[in-house]
């Protein structure tokens, strides 16, 4: 059966649910994002809430694993030793030398190899049991990191151009003429300093939260067809859904995946633009 098919069998059966008596299936939403924890309401300055919990378990599991995986290195490496090795070889490698070129890339990579690991660990926490929580899709967590992205990329940049004048400048291609250039460089200023940032934190925060959203829609609407239809023909549309989610997982592990590896791979394109001689 079709997702769209499962789909309507869902939104079939709330509407019967709904109109049989009782309350009804209510669809996930934004309260599903914003769960603060005990015993805060997740409105004075100091809450605590679920996001931000989750991303200091993650900061603190990836301390306590690189830490101990590297404290005691040998020449036949121990299986996190090469869990270790396998991920710093691929950013090193796939993504730094690759793309910002052997020359520059080795002073950044220890920023992409947090850019990933953070993203990869807090992405795959949304199909973590207990947890089902993906961080990146609080938008202010994507934003902070471009913002890192953004400061070093502009930064570097700004040093290799001598000078915010002589960046400025660089924006411009050489040869054009003159009624040309004014249209040219506000186009490339937006580019460098407004689309790039933007795009960057709202592609990472858009595939997370409608990833999670799609999940719980799945889920929870599978429960609530299996627990609350009147016939067998919605109780089947539930176990349905219940499988169509089971799917969705794995294809949602893939999707996390290549969002850290996609956010990795740009922060590294854009810091290899900077380093370049020419923009």
């Amino acid at each position: 059966m079709s997702p769209s098919v499962v789909s309507a069998s869902w939104l079939s059966g709330a509407v019967v649910a709904a109109e049989g008596g009782g309350e009804g299936f209510v669809t996930p939403g934004v309260r599903n994002f914003w769960w603060p924890v005990i015993p805060f309401d997740g409105t004075g300055p100091w809450a605590v809430t679920r996001p931000a919990l989750v991303l200091l378990v993650s900061v603190g599991l990836l301390a306590w694993f690189y830490v101990g995986a590297t404290r005691k290195l040998s020449v036949v490496p121990s299986k996190n030793q090469f869990l270790v090795e396998g991920s710093y070889n691929f950013v090193r490698n796939t993504i730094g030398r690759d793309i910002i070129g052997s020359k520059d890339f080795l002073q950044f990579v220890p920023l992409l190899l947090t850019l990933f690991t953070l993203i990869l660990v807090n992405n795959v926490f949304g199909i973590v049991p207990f947890i089902q929580f993906p961080t990146m899709s609080r938008v202010g967590i994507p934003i902070v990191l471009t913002l890192i992205v953004y400061v070093t990329y502009h930064t570097v940049a700004i040093r290799r151009k001598h000078g915010v004048v002589g960046y400025l400048k660089s924006l411009i291609p050489p040869g054009l003429p003159g009624w040309l250039r004014p249209i040219l460089f506000v186009l490339e200023f937006l580019t460098y300093f407004v689309i790039r940032p933007l795009t960057l934190a709202l592609r990472l925060f858009g595939n997370m939260l409608a990833g999670h959203l799609m999940l719980l829609v799945f889920i929870v609407g599978g429960e609530y067809l299996l627990l609350h239809g009147d016939n067998l023909f919605l109780q089947f549309s539930g176990v349905l859904s219940f499988v169509f989610s089971i799917a969705m997982t794995f294809f949602e592990l893939l999707i996390e995946f290549l969002q850290a590896f996609i956010f990795t791979l740009l922060a590294a394109l854009y810091i290899g633009d900077a380093v370049s001689e020419h923009h």
